[in-house]
């Protein structure tokens, strides 16, 4: 372990959604190409560029898989669902034979069955989310099962179903139509129709009574929760205040058993902390071996997080051989087909952390990198399968020419195009030269 210290430090820059598609609102631009960025951009300056394909071509990655490519281990060996990653970020135990799922507080029409909004109009609130779990967890009782639902950030929680006599098998569909399942892998699909889905076994699971049994669960939940949720004073408020209920649980993602990563220690010989917003990213540095970094709770106000997190970033690199540094900020509006949003989100960002920490690095003694766990395209509104910009500068890294930082600019670059679970790899090796 030794030889890791001698290795210049490594700032993983990961800005959640980040890539995009050109669009006529922005003058065919990208909102990354028409964004501000003249800190993105000098880095790119000094350094190289390309692409990264998260987990592989073709495929819309969540950010669970993408993460876990991005930090060098192979999806398809370790991926067990982001149910049970998020699960255990947030205290709730998983043991083999439960099923664990991602859920959504949504709203649907009286029909119980028509989704008016995936995530109650983004206004939510954590204090509002933590009420109405409340409300689930001591009204709803399954048939044969326990279950523990918990709300996390906003419209999003996590549910963990634990049958009382039997396993049960994550080798189910998701209630939540926005989301497919391509074996394990949980995909963003482009386009669906706007129905809670009955979950049912997937193909080849069909007669599988564990699976027959999680999927009969997972929808006694969704009804039930339902009608609690339809009750509940708090969606009573919130219609009284021109609001949309809260009033189903869509869930996907399921889970059976926790993943079994090697540490990041073992497997790198290197020394990581992170800095993470969302459960799911906690899950999967918890159980890499990664130290949580402790930030402070956001206030909303770009200049102060940001600065702060820079801050903060300046001060534990000394405790690290590098830091994940997980930004969520452009992800959310892509989802919304805000594009100018999406531009100012990432603007704030060059603004207020890039400006707070480049002034304080000196280049040659770290390895900088800056790319996105995944495309989130504003005409789309989810998760594409583009790849993501990437840039890398520092240490003894020459300019490849790249004049800024965007999608167009990258896919020109000298490095091409990289698998996410080989940058972490390159990175090591960059940084011990």
């Amino acid at each position: 372990m030794k030889e890791a210290f001698l290795m210049k430090k490594i700032f993983y820059i990961v800005l959640d959604g980040l890539g995009d598609t050109p669009l006529k609102e922005l003058g065919n631009k990208t909102p990354l190409e028409a964004a501000l960025t003249p800190n993105m951009d000098k880095l790119a300056r000094a350094g190289k560029t390309g692409v990264v394909y998260t987990v592989a071509k073709g495929i819309a990655p969540e950010s669970d898989i993408a993460v876990i490519s991005l930090l060098g281990y192979d999806a398809h060996k370790y991926y067990t669902g982001r149910g049970p990653l998020e699960s255990f970020a947030e205290g709730l135990k998983v043991e083999d034979g439960n099923v664990a799922f991602r859920v959504n507080f949504a709203t649907v029409e009286d029909d119980g069955k028509t989704i008016k909004d995936r995530r109650v109009g983004r206004n939510l609130s954590t204090q509002e989310a933590e009420l109405l779990a409340k409300e689930i967890n001591s009204k709803v009782t399954l048939t044969n099962a326990t279950f523990e639902f918990k709300s996390t950030i906003g419209h999003r929680g996590i549910l963990v179903i634990r049958a009382m006599h039997t396993q049960l098998s994550a080798w189910i569909t998701n209630s939540d139509p926005a989301y497919d399942r391509e074996g394990v892998f949980g995909l963003a699909k482009e386009k669906f129709e706007p129905f809670v889905d009955e979950s049912k076994p997937m193909p080849g699971y069909e007669k599988s009574q564990p699976a027959i049994d999680a999927a009969n669960l997972l929808n006694e939940f969704t009804l039930k929760s339902h009608q609690v949720l339809q009750e509940a004073v708090i969606n009573k408020k919130r219609v009284a205040d021109c609001k949309v209920p809260a009033n189903v649980i869509l869930s996907r993602d399921a889970g059976d058993h926790l993943p079994k990563f090697p540490p990041m220690a073992e497997l790198y010989k290197v020394k990581f902390g992170s800095f993470v917003e969302m459960p799911v990213e906690k899950g999967i540095a918890l159980l890499t071996g990664i130290s949580i970094v402790d930030v402070p709770s956001r206030t909303g106000h770009a200049d102060v997080d940001y600065a702060v997190w820079a801050k903060i970033a300046l001060q534990k690199i000394n405790d690290y051989d590098g830091l994940y540094i997980h930004i969520k900020g452009p992800d959310e509006p892509g989802h919304d087909g805000d594009c100018e949003l999406k531009k100012a989100s990432i603007e704030a960002i060059d603004k207020y952390f890039f400006a707070n920490l480049l002034p304080h690095l000196k280049m040659s003694d770290c390895i900088i990198v800056v790319t996105a766990d995944h495309s989130t395209p504003c005409a789309l509104k989810a998760h594409s399968a583009d790849p993501a910009p990437l840039l890398i500068c520092g240490g003894k890294i020459k300019s490849d020419g790249t004049m800024s930082f965007s999608e167009k600019a990258a896919a020109e670059g000298s490095l091409g195009e990289i698998l996410g679970r080989d940058l972490m790899g390159l990175l090591i090796k960059l940084a011990k030269e």
